[in-house]
This record gives structure tokens, C-alpha cells and sequence, in this order.
């Protein structure tokens, strides 16, 4: 074993311990309620962009809800100042996401789905969960913040009918691999990368047969490919970047992007600063070069965000935490002094980031498509079953305007 695998196995027993596993980016921070001051300030957009967010489906595909390890995280009540910050920052589904891996995997992820699932119903006032694409247009329309609960590794499946008991534990999203291989593939910060095995095609056909939707995020480049391959339907990147821009190894190739969005894929942009730019400074019109070349490579259609991080970022974590934080990865992650980027890291980032693409050129229709409109179709596609002996697939879980719901009425009259 490595240094650093011993740093993350020795970082997934504190977790296991507290009920949380190791993420993408995951470790203690500062708690929401050290920035309450920052909500008396809060920055005054213009009429047209909060207008903008306020009508849009916002949905960040790799957001958890808190970066924080301790049981205290799930456990304490939600403060008010903390249920404002959720309601009032623009976004309404929330992919609360985190990483397990090795042999805790199982325990970890039920672990964390236990935790997360009575934090939502402890405080159903401000949160609901998502089983259905449907239930995040049911948020929408109610102002409550709509939880989808996924993991960021796929270790926690021991066999393939896991993935049946796992979606009926609430599980809507998993990542094949992490940075590293399992029994799946390759991860990114994988020397070499074998592609998906033999076990790796029954797990995926398995996600598909009842609905969840697979993530290759954090999977090497043949292990994304294969896996785009291999599955009937559409896949997702919810979080990763344009290794075009930034030849960083977590961020995927042009090829990838082309193969994901021809099966109808969508990639969600991060802020994660050393995954948007290699150099400073880093802003959030680095994040909108993103998010323009997927939508010049293959439209507009097939581009989100997933910001990979909670609404407070990574940069106001405690100094002893940060350090451990990046110790914790190889050195490919290139880590600079900060991680967050600029203009993106802190709660109404998504109103920075809707400004951004109006100054860019973006159309109103395209900023909504991108803020979450894109990945509201890929999820309404995805989770429904696809029973292996029909290989048909249910109708799929669209939204529905009034006019549409008030013909179907009509029609069963």
C-alpha cells in the first residue's frame, strides 16, 4: 500500500466513524452558520437575473449539502440561518454525493444514506427527497430544496443485485469508479486504465434495468468510453471539465464529450479552481469557457453544472483540515493555494453564474437548458426501469405544463 492510499483508508475510518465517507473533495468545514453575516450582505443582482433563476429548475449535479465530517453535521437541528441560506440561493435540486471505497464500501454507503435520509426528514420544511425526476419539478414549485441522494464509487456493490437494494434505499446516482481502479475499471489518477471488466458490464446493465443513473466523473478516459459504450442509454459527467482547456487528468476529452452527448448525455461543469484553470487567476468567466466548448462542440443541450462542492466551498475550512484535505491526493491533482474559484464560491453562486452567461451571449432558454434543464431531461430519461426481458422502457418522466396535464384529464374522461 502507498502513502497515499494509506492516508485515504486511514481518512475513510474517521469517516465510517462519523457516518461519512471520503469524497471527491470532501473534509470538516467551517459549519453554515460562520457565514450567517454573509446573508445580510447579500449582493444585489439585476432584474433580469434573478428573474432568470427564480423561473429556472436549478440543479447543481454534484452538490453536498454540507462539507463537514462530523455526526453533528446530520444530526443538529438546521439553524434558521442555515434553511435561509438553502431557500434563498437559487438552486432547487442538490446531488448530495460523497465517495466510499474498499472494504467499509457497503457499511459506509448505508451508513451515509441513513444519515443524509433522516436529515432531510428531520427538516422536511426546507428539504425533500427525489425518487422521481417529477419530485424535482414538485420542489420547484413549492420553494423546497430537492435532495438526490448518490455515491461517487460504485465499491459498495458486492454484486450485481445490490444495485436493486440500493435504489430501494433512495440511491438515484452512482459513479463507476473513483480516482482509482476497483472491480469495475480505471479511475483517473490511474496510471493505466484497462476499461470496464466483465463485472463492470453486468453492473451497468443491472443500473439501467432499474434505473439509476450512471456517472463516470472521476473514471479514467477507456473506463469512460466503455462505459458510454456499453450502456442502452444515456450516461452522465456530472462533474468534470474540458481537458482541451486544462490538461488535467480528472477532466474528460473531446472524444468523450462527442460519445456521451451522441446517446443524449449531459456533462456538468465544476469550480473546483485546478479543474477549471491550470494557472491564475482563475474566475468564474473560466467556468463559462467550459461550459461554452461543450455547447460548441456538441450543443448547448448536452452541458450542466456541477459545481462539486456545498454552498460555502472549500476555502474557509479550518487550516489543519485544508492541509489534510490536499495530502490526501497524488500529485496529478496539482492543488494551488486555493481550491475554489473566483466568483463561485460562496451561496448565490448560481446567480454569478447565470450574469456570467448573459454577458457571454447566452439566450434566456440556453441559460435555463444549462442551469438544469439539461440535466432534468437526462434524469427523466434515466430513472425509470428498463426490465432486461421487455427491453422496453416506461414512458419517460417528463414535466408536464398545466394545458398537457389538463388534456391527459380529458382524454381519460
Amino acid at each position: 500500500m502507498s502513502s497515499q492510499q494509506a492516508i485515504q483508508t486511514g481518512r475513510r475510518r474517521l469517516l465510517a466513524a462519523a457516518g461519512i465517507a471520503a469524497s471527491s473533495l470532501l473534509l470538516p468545514g467551517p459549519g453554515f452558520a460562520a457565514i450567517a453575516p454573509a446573508m445580510q450582505a447579500r449582493k444585489k443582482y439585476p432584474k433580469k437575473v434573478v428573474d432568470l433563476v427564480e423561473r429556472s429548475l436549478v440543479i447543481d449535479m454534484l452538490a453536498p449539502l454540507k462539507i463537514d465530517f462530523r455526526p453533528e453535521a446530520y444530526a443538529d437541528p438546521l439553524s434558521a440561518a442555515d434553511a435561509e441560506m438553502f431557500r434563498s440561493c437559487g438552486i432547487t435540486g442538490f446531488h448530495n454525493s460523497i465517495g466510499v471505497g474498499g472494504a467499509s464500501a457497503y457499511a459506509d454507503a448505508l451508513t451515509f444514506l441513513a444519515a443524509w435520509n433522516g436529515f432531510v426528514g428531520r427538516n422536511q420544511d426546507v428539504f425533500t427527497l427525489v425518487g422521481t425526476a417529477t419530485d424535482l419539478d414538485k420542489a420547484k414549485k413549492q420553494g423546497r430544496v430537492a435532495v438526490v441522494m448518490g455515491l461517487q464509487n460504485a465499491d459498495e456493490f458486492r454484486e450485481a443485485r445490490d444495485v436493486k437494494a440500493f435504489h430501494q434505499l433512495g440511491l438515484r446516482c452512482a459513479q463507476l469508479t473513483y480516482n482509482s481502479q476497483n472491480l469495475i475499471g480505471g479511475g483517473s489518477t490511474d496510471r493505466i486504465d484497462g476499461g470496464v471488466s466483465d463485472y463492470g458490464v453486468e453492473i451497468i446493465k443491472a443500473m439501467n434495468e432499474i434505473g439509476m443513473l450512471i456517472d463516470v466523473s472521476h473514471c479514467g478516459d477507456r473506463t469512460t468510453l466503455d462505459a458510454i459504450e456499453l450502456s442502452p442509454r444515456a450516461i452522465a459527467i456530472t462533474h468534470s471539465n474540458c481537458r482541451a482547456l486544462n490538461n488535467h487528468p480528472r477532466l474528460k476529452t473531446d472524444e468523450a464529450i462527442r460519445k456521451l452527448a451522441a446517446k443524449g448525455g449531459v456533462m456538468g461543469i465544476t469550480g473546483v479552481r485546478m479543474f477549471v484553470k491550470d494557472k491564475d487567476p482563475t474566475t468564474i468567466e473560466d467556468i463559462v469557457d467550459h461550459i461554452d466548448h461543450v455547447a460548441k462542440l456538441v450543443g448547448v443541450e448536452h452541458v450542466g453544472i456541477g459545481s462539486d462542492s456545498d454552498l460555502i466551498g472549500y476555502d474557509k475550512m479550518p487550516p489543519d483540515q485544508y492541509k489534510q484535505l490536499k495530502a490526501a491526493y497524488k500529485s496529478s491533482y496539482a492543488f494551488r493555494d486555493r481550491i475554489d474559484t473566483d466568483g463561485f464560491d460562496h451561496p448565490f453562486k448560481v446567480y454569478d453564474l447565470t450574469a456570467a452567461l448573459l454577458r457571454r451571449g447566452y439566450g434566456s432558454e440556453h441559460i435555463q437548458a444549462v442551469l438544469g434543464g439539461n440535466f432534468r431531461r437526462l434524469l427523466g430519461e434515466s430513472w425509470v426501469p428498463r426490465p432486461a426481458k421487455s427491453g422496453k422502457a416506461p414512458e419517460e418522466d417528463r414535466p408536464q405544463d398545466k394545458t398537457q396535464a389538463d388534456k391527459k384529464q380529458e382524454e381519460r374522461k
